[in-house]
């Protein structure tokens, strides 16, 4: 997030696109509807399901799925036509304006319909609403990620927040969403297979950065390799890392996955995951770290699983990092039952045996206290230097001295600092930064100006036109010694950058100067490094409008992706939806969480929310001969299949099936209650919905496409 959920009470409208917050965020409703009511703040949902949050909003918008990026893109369009777009903001701050807005001028409220079955009236009552009720508030979650063009979705999300000049100021911002607890956290340490933790990346210089961290030889790490360059290459990822055991698809790497270990994982979460049981079968080793048996554990029949049973968030203590990128204590409020072991320990068991304590564990003494500050030494590039355990502590000591609206102490021990040190905190004596971006505060004070990575300057190549990449003459925190634009520091101790120099001297030295170490820049609507440079539509790979593939293609197919062969073009047929002619999307519902092994096994959550459903259209169902609370199977193009409960509603269309995705226990119809642990099954089961999403993965990151796929139905 760019602000906070506390922020979001200073806003004056919100969006919300692919986001059901009253059920997958519902302690964020408090801010939501204090907005709303307070301010008056019209809300907007963009979502192809009438969601809890959808009846909260002033504005339902009803979108196909997978085709959110030429609505955003369309607003942005109208919004230039009618000269709603803050100049002086995309003047001063902004670069590649020109170009993406001669690209989305093919995206007219006429042509948005088309596409996304959006009416044009509402496209344009949508902008208008945008543009006379700023700052917005535009949030997005996995239903805005969720597609194989997710990462030129969420760039036009930021997009529309820069042309309407919503970024860097309070209220405003993009606000997206974690799903769980410390999943920002656990983002920012490397819970990743492209990058080393702090986003640092695989290069050379990353590795030699975070050996001097760790205190480990550089030739050493590189000797753990099998050759150099699996060193610097990016690994399978969680989506896809199946296809590393199976071997079903090309995959570049010398040799199949072998062994693998979860650590409180809902696997049940991955998409085809009848293909993902097929691999947890194929494994030699499959270790699952949880504080319940889960679903993976119910589906291996072959003799290579061991549970290793964890202790849950209550029974031990450490740093986690909230959605609003704020730091905060958990502390431990009951000691490991039945034989569990909290995961410093268990970390700390499998280092030893495996040979690596000397190495990598001779700097832990005082666990877990020890492990935030090393997070503290070596995570320059975010700003994590100056969230000690003990400023951390004393936060968490004295909550209630910080302000709800503002999240900054007024006196006591924490006076001046912003609640949880939300990072980039620079130093020890840094309070923090509320909000990304933000020029009207000293960035000593937690303002920020655009951060500066790609160049002085830059030439577009679709209109030959270079562009200044700093800020304008004029844009500065206050204090700044440079009125203006400015790269970011290096050299100030030879031969290392602000987020390579473990002295800190440079983040200090940048402070000092009333300026921050990242540089002051313009943020890009041209991002020259992917393949979209401008974020436009492509079809969803199985699209149920065959019609429009051959006007908006996906993209070539893609070789060696994250380690393995990734089918766009050859994967997209225009003949497909005749035999799957319905669209399936899947969420999150209130009762549940994640996989949902841990809410699954609550009694009162149990009782509150026992089936697993499908959402059908009554229109559908009557057509297919279903009745309200038939049993029916859903398949996929893929083989997978489900046999779950038809539930009629209106908050789906005719063209649309939900599914909630935190059931498990039983796979294709059939019940695996009998292959958890005597007495640990959980009390309610069902069957995963991610049997059925489909093929596709993100173009960039890989993420899984869970939002866009076809299905068929039929009475089971």
């Amino acid at each position: 997030m760019t602000n906070s959920l506390n922020d979001m009470r200073h806003a004056q409208s919100m969006i919300f696109i692919g986001s059901n917050a009253a059920e997958a965020h519902p302690v964020s409703m408090q801010h939501i509807l204090h907005a709303k009511e307070v301010n008056n703040a019209p809300v907007i949902v963009v979502d192809p399901r009438f969601t809890k949050l959808a009846a909260k909003a002033d504005e339902f918008v009803r979108i196909r799925p997978g085709t959110d990026c030429i609505f955003v893109m369309g607003l942005i369009n109208e919004i230039i036509q009618k000269g709603w777009e803050d100049k002086e903001f995309i003047r001063s701050r902004v670069a590649g304006f020109p170009e993406m807005a001669a690209s989305c001028s093919q995206y007219t409220p006429e042509e948005v319909e088309n596409v996304t079955g959006i009416p044009a009236v509402q496209t344009r009552k949508v902008a208008k609403i945008l543009a006379t009720n700023r700052p917005t508030s535009l949030t997005w979650c996995m239903g805005g990620t969720q597609h194989h063009i997710g990462s030129s979705i969420t760039r036009a999300f930021c997009i529309l927040q820069l042309v309407l000049g919503n970024m860097g100021k309070s209220g405003g911002g993009t606000n997206i969403f974690r799903g769980h607890d410390n999943v920002q956290g656990a983002t920012d340490m490397c819970v990743l297979s492209h990058t080393l933790p702090g986003y640092y990346g695989l290069k050379d210089g990353s590795w030699k950065h975070w050996c001097r961290v760790w205190d480990v030889e550089y030739d050493y790490i590189a000797s753990r390799f099998k050759e150099k360059k699996w060193m610097n290459a990016k690994g399978f990822t969680l989506s896809r890392w199946y296809e590393g055991v199976l071997g079903e698809e090309k995959i570049e790497q010398y040799t199949p996955i072998k062994a693998m270990i979860q650590w409180g994982c809902g696997s049940n979460s991955n998409s085809q995951y009848n293909r993902v049981v097929k691999a947890y079968n194929k494994l030699d080793l499959f270790v699952i770290i949880d504080p319940f048996p889960t679903m993976a554990a119910a589906t291996c029949t072959s003799d290579n699983v061991y549970l290793l049973p964890c202790s849950s968030q209550y029974e031990t203590s450490g740093s986690v990092t909230s959605t609003s990128r704020q730091i905060q204590w958990r502390h431990k409020i009951v000691d490991p039952i039945n034989g569990c072991r909290d995961d410093y320990t268990i970390m700390q068991d499998l280092v030893e045996r495996l040979g690596f304590a000397d190495k990598f564990y001779k700097n832990i003494k005082e666990v877990p206290e020890d492990i935030t500050r090393e997070i503290n030494r070596g995570t320059l590039t975010i700003g994590y230097n100056g969230q000690t355990p003990e400023r951390i502590k004393k936060h968490m000591e004295n909550w209630h001295t910080f302000d709800i609206d503002t999240l900054q102490a007024k006196g006591g021990p924490c006076n001046g600092d912003y609640y949880g040190m939300p990072w980039p905190c620079w130093t020890e004596e840094h309070p923090g930064t509320p909000i990304l971006y933000d020029v009207s505060k000293p960035v000593s004070k937690g303002g920020l100006p655009f951060r500066n990575r790609f160049g002085i300057e830059h030439t577009y190549e679709m209109s030959g036109r270079t562009e200044n990449q700093l800020a304008a003459d004029g844009v500065y925190n206050p204090g700044s010694e440079v009125k203006g634009g400015y790269p970011e520091f290096k050299d100030v101790v030879p031969g290392t950058n602000w987020k390579t120099d473990l002295s800190q001297k440079t983040l200090k030295e940048a402070l000092r100067r009333g300026m921050a170490p990242f540089g002051n820049a313009r943020a890009r609507c041209v991002v020259w490094t992917f393949p979209d440079q401008i974020p436009i539509h492509r079809e969803p790979l199985h699209s149920p409008r065959p019609d429009l593939i051959s006007k908006y293609p996906t993209y070539e197919d893609k070789p060696n992706h994250f380690r393995v062969f990734t089918r766009f073009k050859s994967e997209q047929s225009p003949e497909l939806a005749k035999s799957f002619p319905f669209v399936l999307t899947t969420g999150r519902m209130v009762e549940h969480m994640g996989g949902g092994a841990e809410t699954r096994s609550n009694k009162y959550l149990a009782e509150l929310q026992p089936e697993m459903y499908a959402e059908v259209n009554p229109k559908t169902g009557n057509d297919l001969g279903v009745r309200d609370g038939d049993m029916i199977w859903i398949e996929s193009p893929e083989g997978g299949k489900v046999k779950v409960k038809a539930f009629f509603t209106e908050r789906v269309d005719e063209h649309t099936i939900f599914m909630p995705y935190h059931f498990g226990g039983v796979l294709m119809g059939e019940s695996l209650s009998g292959n958890y642990p005597a007495g640990h099954e959980p009390y309610v089961s069902g069957e995963p919905a991610n049997v059925c999403t489909n093929y596709g993965y993100d173009i960039v990151t890989q993420i899984q496409a869970t939002k866009d796929g076809l299905c068929k139905i039929s009475r089971a």
